[in-house]
């Protein structure tokens, strides 16, 4: 048996809706699935410098398309008013 994590949530109707499609060849018609829900003092315990997954994507998209469009800084001017300890 092969495993494959992903994430989702589960609507108002009981339903699991995955965050992202899984990608593959073929799968059987049938698979077992394991739900795992966090406890409440785990959703308490939310880590300020964890991003959002959809905020980096947004963040990354919008570089590339600056880098295409040619609006980038020199590395030289990137790290000015940077104070390293």
């Amino acid at each position: 048996m092969k495993a494959i994590e992903v994430t989702g949530r589960i609507d108002s109707q009981g339903n699991l809706v995955l965050d992202e499609p899984i990608q593959g060849n073929t799968y059987p018609h049938q698979v077992r699935v394991i739900v795992l829900v966090p406890e409440q003092a785990e959703t308490e315990e939310v880590d300020p410098d964890d991003t959002p997954v959809e905020e980096i994507k947004a963040s990354l998209r919008r570089a590339l398309q600056q880098a295409k469009t040619g609006q980038r800084l020199p590395l030289s001017q990137m790290w000015e008013g940077i104070d390293a300890e």
